[in-house]
């Protein structure tokens, strides 16, 4: 069970990744063609010469609720006005699958078509995916899809732009810096987030009992303590080796598919089930089982240690496998957190967490004495555990917020966030007390002084986010702005912290001409973190709120799912060369960031003129609010200089 636990997380994580980063090989070539039928009503053909001699099922064939062919149409608008049909006549055969059942089928070539209607304007294009089912002999393969821009007579040209002509992000009218060393403290504050979470991996009752045992092997069965405290110290290298490289399938899937990483942070899907899967990990950290590695791996690793560097590698590496129930919940939670900023922040976390699990090692063999001072295991470990379990639930509720966010279901507002926050923290604060337990807590344990100073602290931050639950100013919690929900994300009718800005940038853009007043373009996601940070900590600074009046701002959302409507979706062609298919507000403005100012990071902001000329060089994340406000005056004085 542990086994087919294992293998299907992977599975859970790992194909939807791939999928994303990739396309998939068509087996049969398809071409769609479209005939005007009536008003507003076309006729879609997708026919095959089928050169491979697939076996090819014909349309309506239901195999247990999947159909045989079928259009995928995700605009509301597009009515099927007829189902899909041959053009013509197949043969009939004997389904090896199917238990000799009859089916029609068609071996060269085949012709499928269908009627559809428009309830609103008719684009110059349709953007559609065509499902089909085939085989051969015993294989079968259902429900294979595949993509097309079909051309429609007496459509409307979509109007929206996407390329500003004439724009060059190297010479704005006035530099006023980019802050690009904030990439390299975002780095650094990546790595001691690892560092932090592999010191909690420490603490917990898988691993650190390890390290005493560990080291006296090494220093203490070693041929002399010179070479043992070596082969400890290359230990603790290989640990933090091992975790390190698990980001590099990231440096890979990043070469593929640059924009992989945002598709990570806001996929629904993904979102979804890293919240089942964090839950699984809360569940399992309150003691009710364990999860576990598959133990052939466990063994093979172990059957392979020996004298010398390769058996201390494996060593190591065994480690890593065995103590996996403990440190997988914490790993998962960095991996989750920072693959979705790229693969570099991906490394550095990975590289504190490693360099917090492998550091001991090393240590404790070059000074030995120390081993005496560590404290006893005990039932601590297990509060230490029970703990993490607590701050996995918070974190699993993050995605699921994520999910909610950018698929616009309206479940989780944010003061239902804080609502469940409060539960979660105030369990934890009644488990410290000692007036819940887990099953594996210690009967009649005395609740010690430490443990209940960790209790008053986690009530005192509960009373701190309570707040959050109001329609006041004091529902602002900037100590963790980022996690909840936006503050206009809410339950009230009029919030009363909230100021909606634009969000088309053409509307905008003619605003700004109108008023004669600069653009501020904000490159934002739902499911963005620091883009929260900055709404709640920087642009309520006076300071900056001041300067913001004078700029028309606009806040372009690269994650939204919500559909385009029908005559604004498209395939666009970029300026390299790639065609890209716009179908969602959050393709059309992550494409506009990316065309115009080769960044796909978010928050990124851009000030403009009216007649868009780049009034200053685009930065991203500033949380210091005088340097941020030192940016926005920069590009107000840029703009008297366009004036003039």
């Amino acid at each position: 069970m542990k086994k087919s636990f294992f293998w299907s997380l992977w599975l859970l994580l790992v194909i939807p990744i791939v999928s994303i980063a990739q396309d998939t090989t068509q087996a049969i070539l398809w071409k769609a063609t479209s005939t005007k039928v009536g008003d507003k009503k076309y006729q879609l053909t997708f026919s095959t010469e089928n050169s491979s001699n697939w076996e090819i099922y014909a349309p309506n064939i239901d195999f247990d609720g999947i159909a045989s062919a079928t259009l995928l149409l995700t605009d509301s608008s597009i009515k099927v006005i007829s189902a899909l049909s041959s053009e013509i006549k197949g043969v009939i055969t004997k389904s090896v699958i199917f238990e000799g059942s009859d089916f029609e089928i068609f071996k060269d070539k085949a012709s499928f078509s269908t009627i559809i209607e428009f309830s609103t304007v008719v684009p110059a294009s349709l953007q559609t995916t065509f499902a089909y089912s085939y085989g051969k002999a015993d294989s079968f393969f259902p429900g294979e899809t595949a993509s097309f821009e079909i051309a429609l007579e007496g459509g409307k040209s979509s109007t929206s732009k996407l390329l500003i002509p004439g724009l060059d992000i190297n010479k704005p009218i006035q530099d006023c810096g980019t802050g690009s060393s904030k990439e390299e403290n975002g780095l650094l504050k990546i790595f001691f987030l690892g560092f932090l979470g592999g010191l909690f991996a420490l603490l917990t009752p898988c691993v650190f009992p390890m390290v005493p045992l560990t080291v006296s092997f090494f220093t203490k069965h070693s041929s002399n303590k010179k070479k043992g405290k070596q082969l400890a110290i290359a230990y603790g290298l290989f640990i933090f080796l091992i975790y390190v490289s698990f980001s590099i399938p990231f440096h890979l899937l990043g070469n593929v598919n640059p924009a992989i990483y945002n598709d990570i942070a806001t996929n629904v899907y993904l979102n979804v089930a890293f919240f089942a899967i964090f839950i699984f990990f809360a569940i399992s950290f309150f003691g009710y089982y364990e999860i576990t590695l598959p133990g052939s791996l466990a063994n093979s690793t172990n059957a392979k240690q020996g004298s010398g560097i390769a058996g201390v590698f494996f060593m190591a590496l065994t480690l890593a496998i065995v103590s996996f129930s403990c440190t997988g919940p914490i790993l998962g939670t960095l991996l989750v957190g920072t693959a979705t900023q790229g693969a570099w922040p991906l490394t550095a976390g990975l590289a504190g967490f490693g360099v917090a699990l492998g550091l001991p090692f090393a240590l404790f063999a070059l000074f030995p004495q120390w081993l005496n001072s560590l404290p006893k295991s005990g039932s601590w470990l297990n509060t230490v555990k029970v703990v993490l379990g607590f701050i996995e639930l918070a974190l699993a509720l993050k995605f699921l917020s994520n999910a909610d966010l950018v698929a616009h279901w309206s479940i989780i507002k944010r003061e239902i966030f804080f609502g469940i926050w409060i539960i979660i923290f105030l369990g934890l604060f009644l488990y410290l007390m000692g007036w819940i337990r887990f099953p594996h807590d210690s009967k009649g344990e005395k609740i010690g002084v430490l443990r209940k100073s960790f209790a008053l602290g986690v009530l005192i931050f509960t009373l701190y986010i309570t707040p959050g639950l109001t329609n006041t100013k004091m529902a602002n919690i900037g100590l963790i702005s980022g996690f909840p929900p936006p503050l206009c994300y809410s339950i009230y009718k009029h919030p009363v912290n909230c100021d909606e800005p634009l969000k088309d940038y053409e509307e905008a853009l003619q605003l700004a001409k109108k008023l004669n007043k600069p653009l501020l373009i904000d490159f934002t996601g739902w499911a963005c973190v620091n883009c929260r940070k900055m709404e709640e900590n920087v642009w309520t600074k006076p300071e900056v709120q001041e300067l913001m009046d004078k700029y028309i701002l606009v806040s372009l959302y690269v994650d939204d799912k919500a559909l385009l409507p029908i005559d604004q979706q498209q395939v666009y062609t970029t300026k390299s060369g790639t065609k890209v298919n716009i179908t969602t507000i959050g393709n059309k403005w992550s494409q506009f960031q990316t065309e115009n100012f080769n960044a796909s990071s978010q928050p990124w902001y851009v000030t403009f003129s009216p007649d868009e000329q780049l009034l200053t060089a685009p930065v991203g994340y500033v949380p210091n609010s005088k340097e941020y406000a030192a940016w926005l005056k920069c590009g107000l004085d840029a703009f008297e200089k366009v004036k003039q």
